[in-house]
């Protein structure tokens, strides 16, 4: 059977436990699915059915006798734990090199350049908590209009800007500006818009971030999918990841629940090619901030509304479910962790109950994908269609 449509859907941050070099990354013992799925919040029949908890290695939750598609888990082979270049390793590129990250903050000659650039002081400068930065420095940005600048474990150059102070439009100028500049040694996967409302001392993030990443280094699977003439529909922040290369639609979202609407939506919609969505609740707003049961409660949501999509699908629809890396919320950590991801790939060309084991590279789902719409081209990865397939 000829797959028409794939929806591959990033489940941020949803990690299976820790990689074999995880020490490298101080992540030994990390494993978010285990971590949620002793909440009492944490309900997901759905996933359980799609051969979750039937992946190796998975000690948790309740084993599906004959799981409904293709299960297994994936190792990273990018250098990295991150968004950026955990999505770009789906789209068949491995970083070789990890990307910059500044535990010390950003050289001053290039704070000074920004500050120039924009003509705004900077304030803060340091790897920060994104909600504790603004109990820490948002009080004297509203006083001074200065900037708060700081940073995270990740490649990440974060700009936090009350919306009554910066106007949006302003903050967005100010990234791209710093965007422009962040290149070479200094590039960053991403700079990232957090504006924030509220007063002293109950300063609130809105859902107006906006995120200026890298150009993938090579050609990824979206590039090949748009060149073959196939729709590559973004839903999220995946076009703001790949810097827009590839994308031939972009729908915007805020959270976990309006990216499965418009996902859903997509389902009525006659098109040709991938519906790329990225979920970023579990990751920016229980990963980051070590809310167990609200990362638990958000796996319950989506696993409800996984069932209605399910329902929906198309007779030559394939879904595929992954992860970028891991957010042991229960950990005293609150950034990323290098976990493996698992990979759930259901419809009814897809055979059931097969156990796809260890993958060496989140590549494989890029390289799957484009055997599936017949496109030649190199991606970093294997095909896993003659494992997966009926045909």
């Amino acid at each position: 059977m000829k797959t028409k449509r794939v929806f591959l859907i990033v489940l941020d941050s949803f990690g299976i436990g820790y990689l074999p070099d995880a020490e490298k990354y101080g992540d030994v013992g990390s494993n978010t699915l285990k971590a949620i799925a002793g909440s009492d919040q944490f309900f997901t029949p759905n996933l359980s059915k799609l051969g979750l908890f039937n992946i190796d290695e998975v000690t948790v939750g309740n084993r599906t006798e004959l799981p409904a598609g293709a299960f297994g888990r994936m190792a990273e082979r990018s250098q990295g734990k991150d968004t950026t270049i955990g999505h770009w390793e789906i789209a068949g590129v491995i970083s070789e090199q990890p990307l910059p990250t500044y535990p010390q903050g950003f050289p001053q000659e290039l704070i000074d350049c920004f500050s120039e650039k924009t003509g705004r002081k900077v304030i803060c400068n340091k790897p920060y908590s994104g909600t504790q930065v603004l109990t820490d420095y948002g009080k004297e940005h509203v006083e001074t209009g200065a900037l708060i600048v700081y940073t995270s474990a990740d490649s990440v150059f974060q700009i936090a800007a009350h919306e009554e102070v910066v106007p949006l439009e302003q903050l967005y100028e100010y990234c791209q500006i710093a965007r422009d500049m962040l290149t070479g040694e200094h590039g960053v996967g991403r700079v990232i818009a957090r504006p924030f409302l509220g007063t002293a001392p109950d300063f609130k993030r809105t859902a107006n971030r906006h995120d200026y990443s890298l150009n993938p280094p090579k050609v990824t699977m979206l590039d090949l999918l748009k060149k073959d003439g196939k729709a590559v529909i973004t839903v999220g922040k995946i076009s703001d990841i790949f810097a827009g290369k590839g994308v031939t639609e972009r729908i915007p979202t805020k959270n976990n629940e309006e990216g499965m609407d418009r996902t859903i939506e997509l389902i009525d919609r006659d098109f040709e090619g991938l519906c790329f969505t990225n979920l970023v609740d579990f990751d920016m707003v229980y990963g980051h901030r070590n809310d167990v049961n609200g990362y638990a409660a958000a796996a319950t949501a989506f696993d409800i509304r996984l069932e209605q999509f399910i329902k929906r699908m198309k007779s030559d629809d394939v879904l595929i479910i992954t992860a970028d890396h891991g957010c042991d919320p229960s950990t005293e950590s609150t950034d990323h962790s290098r976990e493996y991801v698992p990979v759930l790939v259901y419809g009814n060309s897809i055979k059931e109950s097969i156990n796809l084991g260890t993958r060496e590279c989140f590549g494989d789902i890029a390289a799957t994908i484009l055997e599936m719409f017949c496109i030649g081209g190199k991606v970093d990865g294997t095909s896993m269609l003659q494992v997966i397939t009926k045909e």
